[in-house]
């Protein structure tokens, strides 16, 4: 499969599953089960697959948030809760979402269409789970039965499958998670601003990231790319586009294009809904 293509198919479907970090309906069915903190009810959700894992297997899969923060975040979370508990609940409310904000798009023959080409793809990568933790928890999970929830849990897998492959190309890049967003913010797509305070690096821990890329040479002293910062993120993304791309080979071309058109209408109204 052409890594582009892949691409352009995750990407189309990314706001399906997305959603779900904004939602209020996640809130409130974590809040059913006594998880009231934003920041736990992200975490302990989407951990929640691997089983009732440490804050520090958490630290290593996600990668880039401050560590302190999900410490404190996942402090005795499992002690209260059960991973099966944060999981059912995160379906109610993809579930409770999907319906709020994309109606017309949830019941009908074009959702099954989408949903059964996504779970092609979803299980063909469950043919290839070595080395994404997050993705083999998930894919562990089982199928939903409606169409709209099948199509949810299907681009909840091939985002995991993709984000462990990131992690891998940017841990192969001898980045760790702060310098990582640093990257990120060089590029231009999110602001530093946005990228320290939704992952909570308001330390030293920025500046030092930003002082060892100077040093080697991907930042100028305006902490722009240099040419070979630019170079070597630009082999990050394609790097991560490459290792993505292998399940979309299940359903061809004609099968992603064809997903993409199903799916746009559903994937507006979430962009829509959460900007």
């Amino acid at each position: 499969m052409d890594p582009t293509t892949a691409r352009k198919t995750w990407r189309t479907l990314e706001p399906i599953h997305g959603a779900i970090y904004f939602a209020a309906e996640a809130r409130a069915e974590y809040a059913t089960l006594g998880i009231d903190d934003r920041m736990t009810g992200y975490f302990a959700s989407r951990s929640a697959p691997m089983g009732a894992v440490s804050a520090e297997v958490v630290i290593a899969t996600f990668f880039n948030f401050d560590p302190g923060l999900v410490s404190a975040s996942m402090d005795g979370i499992w002690d209260r809760v059960s991973p099966d508990a944060v999981s059912a609940a995160r379906s109610r409310a993809a579930d409770r979402m999907m319906r709020r904000f994309a109606p017309d798009g949830v019941d009908g023959p074009d959702m099954v269409e989408a949903a059964d080409l996504a779970r092609t793809a979803a299980l063909a990568a469950c043919e290839r789970p070595e080395g994404r933790p997050l993705f083999a928890g998930h894919a562990a999970l089982p199928w939903p039965r409606e169409p709209h929830l099948v199509l949810w849990h299907a681009q909840t897998l091939l985002r995991e499958f993709r984000g462990d492959g990131h992690v891998a190309a940017l841990t192969a890049a001898g980045l760790n998670g702060c310098e990582a967003l640093v990257t990120h913010a060089a590029a231009g797509d999110v602001s530093s601003e946005i990228l320290r305070a939704t992952r909570q690096r308001t330390g030293d821990d920025w500046l030092v990231a930003e002082e060892r890329l100077r040093s080697i040479g991907w930042l100028d002293s305006d902490l722009a790319f240099t040419d070979l910062g630019r170079q070597l993120r630009a082999g990050i993304e394609q790097r991560t586009d490459e290792l993505a791309a292998a399940p979309y080979d299940a359903i061809g071309v004609d099968g992603c294009e064809r997903l993409r058109e199903l799916v746009r209408p559903v994937s507006r109204a979430m962009a829509a809904a959460f900007g």
